[in-house]
């Protein structure tokens, strides 16, 4: 597996102030909107509605499973005019999450083989100057987090089951001192095991997402104690048994405490991200399969606390999923 570099920030900038002083792009709608892997390319942008989604089932639900070829030489990932490529390394085992350090240390979760690892750039940032094991035998990491963002003193990393942090120094290739356990019983078991994790501007909080046990809430059946109780006593569209804190975002203490819903209804909630300037969160997500081509799309969207963002139940605002019609109309209207 490779990690790839793009120009330099100064280089961006110019190629930036291009082409906003070109003409604007074409913009791609309704049916045209969806495009096909082999046609895509950096660039192109795309406005699909609601009202441009297929109906389930419109075509056949395919299960295609991805295998890892040999690059050939002459290829490179296209980007968009105004910027290059270039390889920065590779030989890793299954990288999932790239991270920068204050310093511009890399650190990678090379989440396959349950390590992290740190790349320090060349002074040019052309290449890997030197490479390092910060962690290993950490189960399935995924999500690193420096706190706080200024001067660090903790590389926290979310693994499947439980957060973790070890000790640091702005530099450090080698964690500072032992390991602690900040989380110790994040819903897992089966489903997607991915975690991600973010803390609010303030460092108040941390955002840790988990994502579903299932599909489309297959097993849910009916909470304890019966639905009307449930949603008297719950957060909006917080689901029960097996999604039990799951298909959401989590929310706690820096040191783990004050555990709470922060929203709920996303389904896998892979990445998380922190919107710089405004500190909002974002997420994207791997949404439901099974309804057909184009459907349900993968989204990019601001996590809102509270929020609920329609899975199982609804998707894309208050389209209802065959799979569970007529079962929450309490949520419509709420997605």
């Amino acid at each position: 597996m490779t990690i790839w570099t793009r120009m330099t920030v100064a280089a961006t900038v110019a190629a930036l102030a291009t082409t906003s002083a070109a003409a604007e792009p074409a913009v791609l709608k309704g049916r045209d909107a969806f495009g096909s892997w082999q046609g895509d390319a950096p660039g192109t942008i795309r406005l699909i509605r609601p009202e441009d989604l297929p109906k389930p089932g419109a075509t056949a639900s395919a299960a295609n499973v991805s295998r890892v070829v040999q690059r050939p030489a002459s290829v490179l990932p296209k980007v968009v005019d105004g910027f290059k490529i270039a390889l920065f390394a590779d030989g890793l085992s299954g990288p999932r999450i790239i991270r920068t350090a204050p310093n511009g240390d890399i650190f990678v979760a090379e989440t396959r083989a349950g390590r992290i690892r740190v790349l320090r750039p060349s002074e040019d940032g052309s290449k890997v100057a030197s490479s390092e094991m910060f962690a290993e035998r950490l189960g399935h990491p995924f999500g690193i987090a420096f706190y706080p963002s200024v001067d660090p003193q903790w590389v926290y990393v979310a693994s499947t089951d439980r957060v973790l942090r070890f000790p640091y120094r702005s530099g450090d290739m080698k964690p500072a001192g032992a390991m602690q356990v900040v989380v110790a019983d994040l819903p897992a078991g089966y489903g997607h095991s991915t975690r991600d994790l973010v803390f609010t501007p303030d460092g108040q909080r941390m955002l840790v997402s988990v994502g579903s046990a299932g599909n489309v809430g297959e097993a849910l059946g009916e909470p304890d104690g019966g639905l009307a109780a449930w949603i008297k006593a719950n957060p909006p569209g917080a689901a029960w048994g097996a999604e039990t804190e799951r298909a959401g975002v989590l929310a706690f203490d820096p040191d783990g405490k004050n555990r709470s819903l922060f929203a709920t209804g996303i389904r896998n909630c892979v990445g998380l991200a922190i919107q710089p300037g405004s500190g909002t969160p974002w997420c994207s997500t791997n949404e439901r399969d099974g309804l057909g081509d184009d459907l349900v799309p993968d989204y990019v969207t601001r996590v809102k606390e509270g929020g609920f963002y329609g899975w199982p139940w609804y998707y894309v605002g208050d389209n209802e999923d065959p799979r569970h019609a007529g079962e929450r109309p309490d949520l419509k209207g709420q997605v």
